[in-house]
């Protein structure tokens, strides 16, 4: 099963649902759509779900694209899913502004995603993503915590 998550931005994100209704992709396909309206023969469309529903998700997915929320990358990476990022761009008005092209690119960078952008063909990213084998995530909270507490004093 492929989970897709596109957040909850106010903005569609109805050019990530185009390339997937357009691939070669035969597995079922859940897509968290949330404000984005579409309609599809190919994915099961859910608006919202709870934290449990999307955690129960992401357990039972063999592969996971995503926005470029932090949240939406950092939970299935603890997770040590596979997860392919497609960053929400200002051009297209998907988001405010591009800081989710500079979060992906950090992430591909450290080895934990896989990226797709524009001009890629999504199959071919998926079909890499089956030998993908990701970086185990190591999360920097407790490093940060402790800076900030010798800072407070």
């Amino acid at each position: 099963m492929i989970l897709v998550t596109l957040g909850t931005q106010a903005e569609p994100f109805t050019r990530l649902l185009d390339a997937i209704e357009n691939s070669s992709i035969e597995d079922e396909i859940v897509v968290q759509a949330g404000n984005t309206a579409y309609e599809s023969k190919k994915m099961k469309i859910l608006k919202f779900m709870s934290y449990q529903e999307m955690d129960e998700l992401v357990d039972k997915a063999d592969l996971i694209i995503t926005h470029g929320g932090t949240g939406s990358i950092v939970g299935p990476l603890k997770k040590g899913k596979k997860i392919i990022g497609c960053a929400r761009l200002q051009k297209y008005d998907e988001h405010v502004d591009d800081h989710q092209e500079e979060l992906i690119s950090a992430f591909v960078a450290k080895g934990y995603i896989l990226e797709f952008k524009d001009g890629d063909n999504l199959d071919d990213i998926i079909e890499k993503a089956k030998d993908f084998k990701p970086n185990e995530y190591h999360s920097n909270t407790e490093n940060f915590i402790k800076k900030l507490k010798e800072k407070i004093g």
